[in-house]
């Protein structure tokens, strides 16, 4: 039964009244309600009339609110957050320049729901993580959206997380340097995105297949790590350019078993190099170049040839090209690169590619 419908029954059935103060499954985002009006008090409504006994899972989203009162997000999770939750979601609403984030209560995780939640997704808040707490025994999956979080204090989250096999980060501002301990041999996928004042990534966890990033590129270390196979990376208008470079360049050094590799930059402004290092588990090849940057006129796009010709194993390839860097290259089109870009269409026909805006033409 939907969350809407049982909340119509019970307000029809004193039974059903009962059953549903321990409701087990509480989405209360704005849609799922289906309902008009203040979407704050009926979500307080809802929880203050639960008795928080059975509570799995919650999941609470006020993007439509203006704002919210600490005072109801507290007494909100001090009813859900008990022993037996396994979901929490929580995002708040944005939260103006000169106000402070709410304080997410940090101990409530530690009152018996340390041993069941397995999912914990919150953001637009702050999130500060005190030591000699305990560990969470069960936790898998981790995202943190617009939180603000420091170093030190996620790396000794993360300490406590031995079972975490999913972490995500979303416009942290506060982490600098995210360092992964080894002790997280369950972590399989690593996604950071939009960053934007992080340096470094040193990551010891030994298992970690999927790796997305999106941002300014940094330092990133996997170190002994060989199980990284799905790689995705996408350079933002803030970010720094050339991450095309960067991963023909460097991400052997942290990848070297890539086997899925997906590239977006809105600005690449060198070349890239014909280099030794070869891709050898490479089988899918997707780079994009359709962003709404300056592309330097000087690019040469016929050089992405150097990661086929790196890649023994490459099943697809994928380029995508913006018309409007096209137009600005008008030697694609005429003279030695046409001779240029037969020669690369003979060498490399066998693959299962897209190139139709590259070469104007539609796809067979």
């Amino acid at each position: 039964m939907s969350l809407q419908n049982a909340a119509r029954l019970a307000c029809a059935s004193h039974t059903f009244r009962r059953s549903w103060r321990c409701y087990p499954n509480l989405d209360l985002r704005q849609r799922t309600l289906g309902l008009n009006g203040d979407h704050i008090s009926k979500v307080d409504h809802i929880l203050q009339n639960h008795s928080g006994v059975g509570m799995k899972k919650l999941r609470i989203e006020l993007f439509d609110c203006d704002k919210v009162d600490s005072c109801y997000i507290s007494s909100w999770l001090r009813i859900a957050v008990t022993a037996g939750i396994e979901e929490l979601t929580l995002y708040l609403p944005a939260t103006p320049e000169d106000e402070a984030y709410y304080s997410f209560p940090y101990s409530l995780l530690f009152n018996g729901s340390e041993d069941s939640i397995r999912y914990l997704d919150i953001g637009l808040c702050a999130f500060r993580p005190t030591a000699g707490l305990g560990r969470w025994r069960s936790l898998a999956i981790l995202s943190l959206g617009n939180v603000l979080i420091a170093d030190d204090e996620l790396e000794g989250l993360l300490y406590n997380c031995a079972a975490l096999e999913h972490l995500a980060l979303l416009n942290c501002p506060e982490i600098v340097c995210l360092k992964i301990p080894c002790l997280l041999r369950r972590l399989r996928v690593l996604r950071v995105s939009v960053c934007r004042n992080m340096q470094v990534i040193d990551s010891n966890a030994p298992n970690i297949s999927i790796f997305h990033f999106s941002g300014s590129l940094v330092s990133i270390s996997f170190g002994s790590a060989l199980q990284v196979k799905n790689v995705h990376m996408e350079c933002l208008e803030f970010g720094q350019s050339n991450i095309v470079l960067h991963a023909r360049t460097k991400l052997l050094s942290y990848a070297p078993n890539v086997e899925t590799l997906v590239i977006s930059s809105p600005n690449e402004m060198i070349s890239t190099p014909t280099l030794s290092r070869r891709f050898l588990h490479l089988k899918y090849l997707h780079i994009s170049l359709i962003g709404n940057e300056a592309i330097s006129p000087d690019y040469d796009y016929l050089s992405l040839v150097s990661f086929l010709e790196a890649s023994p194993r490459l099943e697809t390839f994928i380029l995508e090209v913006g018309y409007s860097h096209l137009a600005s290259i008008p030697s694609v089109y005429c003279g030695t690169a046409d001779v240029r870009i037969l020669t690369f269409l003979c060498r490399y026909v066998s693959l299962a590619w897209s190139m139709s805006q590259f070469f104007g033409m539609p796809r067979n």
